[in-house]
């Protein structure tokens, strides 16, 4: 627990998880964060649901350590337009905001603010996050740390160069979204082979898990992974041959580069 006052522009579904996994952690009180959104009704719901303070954009960036913008690239130049008269110029910012470059933060915020970029994904509402972080202009070791203890409460961390954040994006803040789909298409499979549907989705749910964490904890590649289940003769292999019937791989790796593109994008709207 530390004594940073934080704020959070922007409360919608990451800014919602990003007060919840705080709290649930040990790294800041409710006293210690204020939210932000446009919508009187959830700015009640956040209220009652985790106590926290509720203010105006103004407000919530006049006060405090670390704030966190969590808004749609669209509407980042209005929302940082309003804030930068009011802003301290110690305060650390964080962008978590797809296609908005650091440079564009850096241009729109008064001269020498402190800037991290930040692109984690949902399961930070859960604590199984992967977030990748970068340093802006003005940002100082001591920044980049303070970050990663924040982030690495909810899950993975990463720091890289912003050269990759749009492939980032595309892969592992998208990702969850094409895993979801897997599952399901797994869970349909059990169903169609016999299995209850809630049953189907447990297993595969856990198959995904298990099998995510032996790439994580073993460091080995995932083909070499694939053929230690892969016996000879075996049904997994047949598996694998509808898989690549089907064109999961290409089409995976299509799907990929689509959202890349698309996240490139986002910040010139």
């Amino acid at each position: 627990m530390n004594n940073n006052k934080i704020s959070i522009i922007g409360a919608g579904k990451v800014g919602e998880a990003l007060v919840g996994s705080f709290l649930k952690n040990g790294l800041a009180t409710k006293d210690q964060i204020v939210v932000t959104n446009r919508r009187v009704e959830r700015s009640d719901y956040l209220t009652k649901k985790f106590g926290v303070h509720i203010a105006t954009n103004r407000d919530a960036a006049t006060d405090c350590d670390i704030l966190f913008v969590c808004v749609k690239p669209q509407v980042a130049a209005s929302v940082l337009e309003e804030i930068k008269p009011v802003i301290n110029q110690n305060t650390l910012v964080i962008s978590v905001m797809a296609g908005i470059t650091i440079q564009q933060m850096e241009q729109a915020l008064p001269e020498k603010q402190p800037v991290v970029r930040v692109m984690p994904n949902t399961p930070l509402r859960v604590d199984k996050a992967m977030t990748v972080v970068c340093g802006g202009t003005y940002t100082k070791e001591s920044h980049i740390e303070l970050t990663q203890n924040y982030f690495d409460a909810l899950g993975r961390t990463l720091v890289l160069d912003e050269k990759y954040f749009d492939a980032v994006t595309g892969l592992s803040a998208s990702g969850p979204a094409f895993i979801y789909i897997i599952i399901e298409a797994l869970a349909e499979g059990g169903v169609k082979a016999g299995l209850p549907r809630n049953i189907a989705t447990e297993l595969a749910a856990q198959a995904c898990l298990g099998a995510s964490s032996m790439v994580l904890e073993t460091g080995e590649h995932p083909a070499l992974l694939k053929d230690e289940v892969t016996t000879p003769a075996g049904c997994t292999i047949d598996g694998i041959l509808k898989l690549e019937e089907g064109g999961l791989r290409v089409t995976l790796i299509k799907t990929v580069m689509e959202a890349s593109i698309k996240a490139g994008k986002l910040g010139n709207k």
